[in-house]
């Protein structure tokens, strides 16, 4: 470890300014830092950054090394597996030394080659629909936000945002001569749907508080000035969005808050025609639906915590006329279902994993699936994720899914509907000497205080001892029921042919074991997430895996505040910390309804401004209102100056209040993207020298 004393860390100056809710008056001497017109936020800033390269300087090398064992695992040079749609295939290529992908298409199917490591000729028929690379230039930070073929395959509607703040100006391009359309509409967000014909595309746009509430018709060849609202969504809770069914005859416009929703539908063939509303919203309810023929499926849970699978006419969808499909299983989440012409893919959750089952659509049994015939798309490891992959041809006999787990890269299958074969595509390829074979992944059960038991997916080397003298990462989110079911990761190789445990704590307030999972882990609940990852940190010592002198906790954005909390709570219990853009203000956000996506998050989280019983319940966990004079373990906080998600000021607040409260001399880091947002750099190569970074800090911190 460097000198930190000799470095000079940055001290954020104090102002104080008073918080009076509900009778308690608190005062915030650094929430000037909010403020990034302030000349003196940008200089702080700055100065972090600089503490941050120098006090990680002694890690150069090792940076270093990690980059280049992440740039020779990775095939730079590769092609995606094509997708059919209608008489074209499409696919992505990646080139060498370009930062960014190219989107392709061919008439003529790209044969994959039996070793993916040998390069592809380009069809003699490609076209190159959309250079990323060009489109970047010389911009330090670039994202594609859209990307949308219209029906027909004549046009291209795409958007792009240049500084990470995930608001995009849209663009159009002829596919058929190459040109680019004169139409361009700014400030979009990401969400878009083509009409039958391509003369009108459906768009959204967000408020000042970065919710996506219009959904826009924009007409090929008019002036923007010209495009009409077709839906404002005038509630705070809600946010919109809009998209096509598979079958292409439906624009869908989907309302939601956090714990309701609402669709609309249009025909395609009727652009400037009105949407009607399948099942007005009632609170509590949720519901989302896909169509095919004379049927919409829809996926809801009225009366079905879990959810369940219905079928309504379009003639008449609401939901006096929903008819079981595949009926409420307590404990199976039903997440989604994919309508094809000859059948159903339905996804859910079953005991922590994720499942995919196929329902038949048998002609003339007006939209009844043949559930007795109903079968699962069976998959191998215990430990794995399996997912709908890109699927949009309607009439097909194929079933295109995505398969990992912590063994098993990314892996791309065919399912036949008909015959049940399952055919591996391509799984991406690690270079190298990498075997499989070489490490395990098992699952394990930690218990939390009130007997409720935790799952935990953990990967090792198989001859990596576990005598408790192995470092360990333990990575948790835990809130909106995202689960964080288990990955491949190139990256991670670093750290396991090091001798690391990685781990992923499946906590409460995600999704992995179905609704009750979710609402035992948020509003005043919320603790649960952060005492069941401490549970899980307790059990892997406890089992051998670790020692908490040798275990470092990772989460980014809501498992950002996971990490602050854990770290007020439980600061012996690891080695070293990664917070990265992390959710640590969480009181003062969500008692500030101007501020981006606030209202939206009180069913999350509670609303601390109406209530003194919640506003009491989140000051006790949110981790800047807890910063306490004590020995923390070594912390990496990152942060992104543009991020519309967690503001920067978050992040930097918390670094500010613990430099000045924490005793201990291990490092305390906060490292600030300058032109970036939520998902920090944009190009590869730079995300690897991110990562890189991030895991050489783990890596010293954790060394025995």
């Amino acid at each position: 470890m460097p000198d930190l004393e000799r470095l000079s860390p940055p001290i954020a100056k104090r102002v104080a300014t008073s918080r009076n809710v509900h009778g308690d008056t608190v005062v915030d001497h650094y929430a000037w830092l909010k403020d990034r017109d302030d000349p003196d936020t940008i200089a702080y800033l700055e100065a972090e950054n600089a503490h941050t390269e120098a006090a990680l300087a002694h890690t150069k090398e090792l940076q270093d090394t990690i980059f280049d064992e992440i740039k020779s695992r990775t095939l730079e040079t590769d092609l995606s597996v094509p997708t059919r749609h209608g008489s074209w295939w499409y696919y992505t290529r990646t080139t060498e030394g370009q930062q960014y992908a190219v989107h392709c298409r061919s008439r003529t199917e790209p044969q994959l080659p039996d070793d993916p490591t040998q390069p592809l000729p380009a069809p003699d028929d490609e076209q190159v629909l959309l250079d990323e690379n060009e489109l970047a230039g010389d911009s330090p930070y670039f994202a594609l936000g859209a990307f949308d073929v219209s029906p027909d395959g004549r046009l291209l509607a795409y958007s792009t945002d240049h500084d990470g703040d995930e608001t995009y100006t849209m663009w159009f391009k002829d596919l058929q001569t190459g040109e680019q359309l004169p139409d361009s509409i700014p400030g979009t967000y990401y969400s878009t749907a083509w009409s039958a014909d391509a003369s009108a595309l459906f768009y959204t746009t967000v408020d000042a508080a970065m919710r996506p509430y219009r959904v826009w018709r924009h007409v090929l060849g008019t002036e923007v000035e010209s495009d009409v609202i077709v839906h404002e969504e005038t509630d705070e809770r809600f946010f919109a969005g809009v998209g096509l069914t598979r079958s292409e005859q439906y624009i869908v416009i989907g309302v939601g808050s956090m714990v309701t929703s609402e669709v609309r539908v249009l025909p395609a063939t009727e652009p400037l025609g009105e949407f009607t509303v399948i099942e007005p919203r009632r609170q509590g309810v949720e519901y989302s639906l896909d169509h095919a023929g004379d049927t919409f499926y829809i996926v809801h849970n009225d009366d079905a915590e879990d959810f369940e699978l219905v079928a309504a006419p379009v003639t008449a969808p609401g939901r006096a006329n929903w008819r079981p499909v595949l009926a409420h299983r307590a404990g199976t989440r039903i997440t989604g279902v994919d309508a094809f012409a000859t059948h159903l893919v339905v996804s859910m959750r079953h005991q922590g994993r994720t499942e995919l089952q196929v329902l038949p659509l048998p002609e003339g049994t007006d939209g009844a699936a043949d559930v007795r015939s109903a079968r699962f798309i069976e998959v191998p490891e215990e430990v794995r994720t399996v997912h709908p992959g890109t699927n949009p041809e309607f009439d097909t006999s194929v079933f295109r899914l995505g398969y990992t787990s912590l063994t098993t890269p990314s892996s791309v299958y065919d399912y036949d509907i008909g015959s049940g074969e399952l055919r591996l595509r391509k799984r991406k390829p690690v270079l190298g000497e990498f075997d499989p074979n070489d490490y395990e992944a098992v699952r394990e059960w930690a218990s939390a205080a009130d007997g409720t038991r935790i799952p935990i997916s953990l990967v090792r080397r198989r001859d990596t001892p576990r005598d408790g003298s192995a470092p360990c990462v333990l990575y948790g989110y835990g809130s909106y029921e995202a689960s964080m079911d288990p990955w491949f990761s190139i990256p991670r190789l670093s750290l396991l042919d090091r001798g690391f445990v990685f781990a992923i704590a499946h906590v409460r307030g995600g999704g992995e074991l179905g609704r009750r999972w979710y609402e035992d882990g948020k509003l005043l609940a919320k603790k649960n997430t952060f005492t069941d990852f401490i549970a899980c940190a307790e059990h892997l010592v406890k089992a051998g895996w670790t020692s908490s002198d040798r275990l470092a906790g990772r989460g980014g954005s809501a498992g950002g505040l996971l990490i602050g909390a854990v770290a007020n709570l439980a600061p012996s219990a690891f080695a070293a910390l990664v917070a990265e853009v992390p959710f640590v203000d969480a009181l003062n956000t969500i008692l500030d309804p101007s501020m981006p996506l606030t209202v939206i998050e009180w069913e999350e989280w509670g609303n601390p401004v109406e209530s003194a019983e919640v506003y009491a319940y989140m000051k006790a966990y949110s981790p800047y209102e807890n910063v306490a004079p004590v020995d923390y373990p070594a912390m990496l906080v990152t942060a992104g100056l543009n991020d519309p998600r967690v503001s920067y000021h978050e992040p930097a607040k918390w670094v500010a209040r613990l430099r000045a409260t924490a005793t201990g001399d291990r490092p305390l880091l906060l490292k600030t993207e300058m032109g970036a947002g939520h998902s920090g750099p944009s190009g590869r190569y730079d995300a690897w020298r991110d990562e890189a970074l991030v895991l050489a800090f783990v890596i010293d911190a954790t060394s025995a």
